[in-house]
């Protein structure tokens, strides 16, 4: 019989480790198309929330303020180590994570393109999401 399965994920980026049932468990590192400058789209699920926790490292969530299908203004919040981090359906968000950062992800393991639609961003939402960073971080 067979106690326990161990999971783990030390590369860049995003790995789902395991489903059951209708729910999944991912692990998100550092990646460099979350760097500020690279970012090009939030998202939102329709379907579920999602839930994030921060292991180590450093991650900022960032949620999009949208009226009339535009972006209007950032907010964030610095994640602390964890605490579960819990985003409703239907918020636009995306993250910022530094080279240390290792975030484990729950959500539905429906979750996809197919019911997450994306606003990608203009110069000026992307430099809306530029100041919402460099106020994250004191600069």
């Amino acid at each position: 019989m067979k106690y326990v399965d161990i999971h783990s994920f030390d590369l860049i980026g995003y790995q789902k480790l395991f489903s059951f049932q209708d729910w999944r468990i991912a692990m998100l590192n550092y990646i460099d198309e979350l760097e500020v400058d690279n970012i090009n789209y939030v998202e939102a699920h329709l379907s579920t929330d999602e839930a994030f926790v921060l292991l180590e490292g450093e991650c900022t969530l960032y949620f999009a303020e949208v009226e009339q299908g535009r972006i209007t203004h950032f907010q964030y919040v610095n994640m602390e180590p964890k605490k579960v981090y819990r985003i409703p359906q239907g918020v636009y968000h995306t993250h910022t994570l530094n080279h240390e950062a290792k975030v484990l992800i729950i959500e539905e393991e429906s979750t996809s393109y197919e019911n997450s639609p994306r606003i990608y961003l203009s110069e000026q939402d992307k430099a809306l999401l530029k100041k919402a960073f460099m106020e994250s971080k004191h600069v």
